[in-house]
């Protein structure tokens, strides 16, 4: 009896086809064609695609499918299941290791900067370790005249250098400044914009460089006003935003978002 693979080629090649010819017609790959014409049934991917190859196979040569189907399933189907029983656990320990090739190969990086943060974090504890037990260091915060500052009675404090006013109030628009323990008053005006800018001392008098005196003063002007021998000043400013006042080498930061604003320094 002739088999179904033998019959399957004697049809095909009675027809003037080539398996590329079968090919292209049945989308079949060529090789599973060649397959079930040696009765290699084992290679084609499972028991499913078997039977529509072989039905497909014999639609395109003009056989009885049907027939060719039912030969198959009687004389074929079960030795080819057991073949392929045998080769899938091989072809999935294949694939299953392909997959674990491909998932360490993605992960390689992330392990590679995991590894390159984690050296980068031991250096820098063991640089910070051997700078916190270093001797020299004990030495310098214990010599004579250091800085440091340690719980250790006698040790030296640094202290913070005194500044020479405080705010003591505000109301309404005035606000007043305390100065230091100090006999002179040096006021700098120095403006950014147009403000209008006035400086009476305890008595009224207008202490802003005459002749002007009491007026705008125009953007980009510094004045400077030495007042040692007033006890307090006065000053008017129109525009606060534009102007910037300075006492004894330090800045005056304005309480207040008015317009106008007095400042008000007052000597101890």
């Amino acid at each position: 009896m002739i088999g179904i693979g033998a019959r399957l080629k004697e049809a095909r090649i009675s027809k003037g086809l080539t398996l590329e010819d079968l090919q292209d017609s049945t989308k079949i790959q060529q090789r599973y064609l060649s397959a079930i014409e040696n009765e290699e049934f084992q290679v084609i991917p499972g028991a499913f695609y078997v039977r529509v190859f072989i039905k497909q196979y014999a639609e395109a040569v003009d056989l009885d499918a049907d027939e060719i189907l039912n030969l198959y399933q009687d004389e074929y189907e079960d030795a080819v299941q057991e073949k392929q029983e045998k080769t899938v656990p091989a072809t999935m320990q294949r694939s299953a290791s392909s997959k674990q090739n491909n998932e360490l190969r993605e992960a390689m990086p992330k392990i590679i900067v995991a590894l390159f943060i984690i050296m980068i974090f031991v250096i820098v504890y063991t640089l910070l370790r051997d700078k916190a037990t270093d001797p020299a260091l004990d030495r310098e915060s214990t010599e004579p005249g250091s800085s440091v500052m340690t719980d250790e009675p006698g040790s030296v404090e640094v202290e913070k250098p005194k500044q020479p006013f405080e705010h003591a109030s505000t109301v309404g628009e005035t606000s007043t400044f305390k100065l230091s323990d100090s006999d002179e008053i040096i006021l700098i005006v120095k403006t950014t914009g147009r403000s209008w800018i006035s400086v009476t001392d305890q008595d009224g008098k207008e202490r802003m460089p005459e002749p002007s005196g009491a007026r705008v003063v125009q953007e980009g002007e510094t004045i400077e006003i030495e007042a040692n021998d007033a006890e307090s000043l006065r000053i008017r400013v129109g525009n606060y935003e534009n102007a910037e006042l300075s006492v004894n080498g330090q800045r005056i930061d304005y309480p207040t978002d008015l317009i106008p604003q007095n400042i008000v320094l007052k000597k101890p």
